[in-house]
């Protein structure tokens, strides 16, 4: 399997969300790698145990802070580079996924200002840098299938990871002719905190673990692969492609949106996803 240029000792890493779950695997892959980290979350405890994962490694520094604040990207970035120097591998993976009503006004500022401007946020204050070092440099943003299927229930986490599917591929796309590549890490069902994970409960047994996502994410890396689809021991990758054709067709076929979780259309979008191959 080849391996993305990225991944090289002596490399810095810097991961949003990276104090548990699909983050702090990504951090123990690039620390295998003999990079150096920067670990980033809001919650200072689980920091303090993820650090213990690195026996207090003087290469892996915690830093805890809000993304959705750009003042504290700011002092976040002249703490790493006066600790590590430049960063080589950004990866924007922290979100939240709560969920309210059409009339909570703060559900949606919630959502968007972690989710996105947590993306943003990083992106303006590192790319600069990224920019100008030599390579190899890498972007990864974590996104969701439930902003590319869109299933109902909750509108704000969707849109959220819907827009950030859209600026990827815009920074994706502004960046072709560099040598920083970009990948959007899009999940399956994975046993973390963010989706009911924890210690006192036993991963399901159609989920992935956080580990296995990051396996594949450093696979498809090595492969220059922009959208990282991961499956899980529920979806296979063919069942997720489907889904996708069938949404899109939403649009084409002039169907009301959502129509695989609608009444009359549910048969159909069975049907249809049956017998089409991928």
């Amino acid at each position: 399997m080849p391996l993305h240029p990225v991944f090289k000792a002596g490399n810095t890493a810097l991961i949003t969300g990276a104090a548990s779950g699909i983050g702090l695997a990504v951090a123990k892959l690039c620390h295998k790698h003999g990079m150096r980290l920067a670990l980033v979350d809001c919650n200072t405890d689980a920091l303090s145990q993820a650090h213990t994962f690195f026996k207090n490694d003087p290469d892996t520094q915690t830093y805890s802070m809000d993304v959705s604040k750009i003042d504290e990207w700011r002092d976040l970035r002249a703490k790493v580079e006066m600790n590590f120097g430049q960063v080589n591998f950004l990866m924007l993976n922290a979100g939240i996924g709560v969920k309210s009503g059409w009339d909570d006004v703060e559900y949606f500022h919630t959502i968007m200002d972690t989710n996105l401007f947590g993306v943003t946020n990083g992106i303006s204050t590192f790319l600069p840098s990224l920019r100008t070092q030599k390579p190899p440099t890498s972007i990864v943003i974590t996104g969701s299938k439930q902003g590319i299927t869109n299933p109902p229930g909750n509108p704000a986490y969707n849109a959220s990871k819907a827009a950030i599917k859209t600026l990827a591929e815009h920074l994706s796309y502004d960046l072709r002719a560099t040598p920083t590549s970009v990948h959007l890490l899009v999940p399956g069902w994975t046993f973390t905190g963010l989706t009911g994970g924890g210690k006192t409960k036993e991963k399901p047994d159609g989920a992935w673990t956080p580990e296995q996502v990051a396996s594949y994410l450093e696979e498809k890396m090595g492969e220059d692969v922009f959208y990282v689809i991961c499956p899980d021991n529920d979806v296979t990758t063919e069942k997720d492609k489907k889904r996708m054709l069938w949404s899109v067709g939403d649009i084409v076929n002039e169907r009301p949106p959502l129509s695989r979780w609608r009444d009359g259309y549910k048969d159909d979008a069975e049907e249809w996803m049956s017998k089409q191959k991928v």
